[in-house]
């Protein structure tokens, strides 16, 4: 009889966390009480219902809640914390309602007290950067500041020390089915959830970027115009002032040739109008 009541779903939900996991075994010894069947019937009451039901209430009052987010065309499953990803207010508005459809790229359900959300559209290295930020305040690769240079940068770990190598400066991304620069994707997916701090980190992050194909920049420019507002005045800037100061490079480009005829952003004119804007300051220094 009391076999059947220790035997509860419990441990089997409480397993799927690592931190739960400490709780769930410890409480799994307490079946011994079953074995102990010789003891008189008084003490095997109390025993019950502090070592059942006492752990239950804590867990649900101790237990942060937890979302699980389903990522990407294939489905890759996260967990976080809710008051995690309370930081960001498109999560927060979000997590408020039961059912959820965020401007088609983001539905999600709320049943029994368990909370899924799907985001579709998102990239899964990307998400799990994000929340590597939410958790950490950065992610990998982390910024150094170098104090004898007063200087920031992009820290390096050899796979020899059981890092993951070189910087993956690139990521591909299915929606434009290319490479682009993973920390302009971050940006965007920020600038989409609200995360001002973390469009602050990426963009500098991009800032000590170096040594990165023409194709690839013009890509990631593209892909910052259709992934940011109008108003954006950061990473829109970077990449004109990027380009502007690699012209000697970019004018040979085949790829840029192309970009500007096919054309469809408004990359390219406020390109033309910020050299515009360039000639104009040598014209007066001179």
């Amino acid at each position: 009889m009391f076999s059947r009541r220790f035997e509860q779903p419990a441990n089997k939900s409480f397993s799927k966390t690592s931190k739960v996991n400490k709780s769930s075994s410890s409480f799994s010894k307490s079946h011994g009480v079953s074995k102990s069947r010789h003891e008189p019937r008084q003490h095997r009451r109390p025993t019950t219902s502090t070592s059942a039901n006492a752990p239950n209430e804590n867990a649900l009052t101790l237990t942060p809640s937890i979302v699980t987010l389903v990522i990407g065309k294939d489905q890759r499953i996260f967990a976080a914390h809710e008051d995690v990803l309370g930081a960001s207010p498109w999560f927060q508005q979000a997590l408020s309602s039961q059912y959820m459809d965020m401007d088609g790229r983001g539905r999600g359900q709320n049943n029994n007290n368990s909370k899924r959300i799907h985001l579709p559209d998102e990239e899964p290295e990307i998400f799990s950067s994000v929340l590597e930020y939410l958790y950490k305040g950065d992610y990998y690769p982390r910024l150094i500041h170098n104090k004898r240079r007063n200087s920031w940068e992009i820290e390096q770990i050899d796979e020899e020390e059981g890092g993951r190598g070189a910087n993956e400066s690139t990521v591909y991304h299915h929606g434009i089915d290319g490479d682009i620069l993973k920390d302009t994707v971050i940006y965007c997916t920020a600038e989409k959830y609200g995360l001002e701090e973390l469009k602050r980190v990426s963009l500098r992050k991009q800032g000590l970027q170096s040594g990165i194909q023409c194709s690839t920049i013009l890509a990631s420019a593209r892909y910052a115009y259709a992934n940011t507002p109008d108003t954006d005045s950061k990473l829109r800037a970077h990449y004109l002032a990027l380009i502007i100061r690699s012209r000697n490079t970019f004018k040979r480009s085949g790829t840029m040739q192309l970009e500007m005829f096919n054309g469809g952003t408004q990359l390219f004119f406020d390109l033309f109008v910020a050299l515009c804007n360039h000639v104009d300051d040598i014209s007066s220094a001179q």
